[in-house]
C-alpha cells in the first residue's frame, strides 16, 4: 500500500475524531472530504462507492472507544462489594443491587434503559428506510449537507438566544425522564435522516429546547452515540456483506488506521468540549456551520 493511502486514512480519522463529538456533522464533512480526497484501493469505482458507504460509519467505532474509556465509570453497571469496605462503601453499596460479591447499580441501569428508549427512533428508521433513503438521497448529498450545515447553525443561534438566561431544569441525568429520552430519540432521528444535521448537534438542540442542562445534554449524547454508532456500523457492514462484498486486506488497513486515529483525537476532542461548555455556549458552532455550509453551497453550484 502507498503511503499516500495511509496518509488519507489518517486525515479521515482526524477529521471524524474532531467532528463526531463537535456539533457540526461528522457525516457531512466525511462526504466533503469525498469530493477531495479519495481511497484508490479498490479495483472499480462501483467497489469504492460502497466501501465509502460502509467506511464513513464504520471509522466512529474508534470514536465511540474513546466515550466509554472516558466515561467508562458513568455507563459501567456492575461492580463488586469491597472485602473491607468503608462506612461511605458500604453506604454506596445500598444503592445498587446486590447478588453475592457482584453489584449492579440501579442507577447506570436505568440509565441505559433511558438510553435504548432514545434509539428506538433510529433503529425503526434502520431497519426500515435507511437503504431506501440513501438511494434517494444519493445524487443531492453535498447539497443536502450543505443546506443542513446553514439551517442548523441557525436553529443553534436561535435555541442560544432563547436558552440565555433561562435555568435548567434538569442538571443530572438521573432527572432525564423516559419521555424526555424518546423525544431526544426523535432530535436524533433527523440528523440520521438529513446528513449535515450532525448527531450530537440535533441531540444537544433537542436537549437544550427539553430544558437539559449543556453539560447534561452533551453527556446524554455521548452516551446514546455508543449504542447507536455502534448499531449503524454492524448494520452497515451486514448489508455490505450480504451484497456479496468482502474487504480486501488494504481496505481493512485504511479502516484500522482511521478509527484508530479517531479515538486518540475523539479522546482530545471530548475533554475538550465538556470543558468548553462549562463556560461558552454553542452559538459559535453555530455560526461556523453557517459560513462552511455558505462556501460549501457555492463551491457545489459552481461545479
Amino acid at each position: 500500500m502507498e503511503i499516500i493511502e495511509i496518509l488519507k486514512a489518517i486525515l479521515f480519522g482526524i477529521l471524524e475524531g474532531i467532528t463526531e463529538w463537535l456539533p457540526v456533522s461528522s457525516t457531512g464533512h466525511l462526504i466533503l472530504l469525498n469530493e477531495w480526497v479519495q481511497f484508490n484501493i479498490c479495483e472499480s469505482e462501483e467497489k469504492l462507492a460502497a466501501f465509502m458507504e460502509v467506511y464513513d460509519v464504520v471509522i466512529q467505532l474508534g470514536a465511540i472507544l474513546a466515550v466509554v474509556i472516558i466515561f467508562f465509570k458513568d455507563i459501567w453497571p456492575f461492580g463488586w462489594k469491597k472485602a473491607k469496605a468503608s462506612a461511605e462503601d458500604i453506604a454506596k453499596e445500598k444503592t445498587g443491587w446486590s447478588f453475592g460479591r457482584i453489584l449492579i447499580w440501579k442507577d447506570i441501569i436505568f440509565l441505559w434503559i433511558k438510553i435504548f428508549v432514545a434509539c428506538v427512533p433510529a433503529m425503526i428508521y434502520g431497519f426500515l428506510l435507511d437503504s431506501w433513503m440513501e438511494e434517494k438521497m444519493a445524487p443531492y448529498k453535498p447539497i443536502i449537507v450543505a443546506v443542513m450545515l446553514i439551517l442548523v447553525g441557525i436553529v443553534f443561534i436561535v435555541a442560544e438566544n432563547h436558552y440565555q438566561g433561562k435555568q435548567a431544569k434538569i442538571t443530572t441525568a438521573e432527572a432525564l425522564d423516559y419521555r424526555l429520552a424518546f423525544w431526544i430519540g426523535v432530535f436524533q432521528l433527523v440528523a440520521a435522516v438529513l446528513p449535515g444535521t450532525s448527531r450530537s448537534g440535533a441531540t444537544i438542540i433537542g436537549g437544550l429546547l427539553l430544558g437539559l442542562s449543556r453539560s447534561v445534554a452533551a453527556e446524554f449524547t455521548f452516551y446514546l452515540a455508543v449504542p447507536t454508532m455502534f448499531g449503524a456500523s454492524l448494520l452497515k457492514v451486514v448489508k455490505f456483506l450480504l451484497e456479496g462484498l468482502s474487504f480486501t486486506a488494504a481496505e481493512m488497513t485504511i479502516l484500522l488506521i482511521s478509527s484508530v486515529i479517531a479515538f486518540v483525537v475523539s479522546v482530545i476532542v471530548i475533554k475538550f468540549f465538556m470543558a468548553y461548555i462549562k463556560k461558552h455556549d454553542f452559538k459559535v458552532f453555530g455560526w461556523y456551520r453557517i459560513v462552511l455550509g455558505a462556501v460549501v453551497l457555492v463551491y457545489f453550484m459552481l461545479q
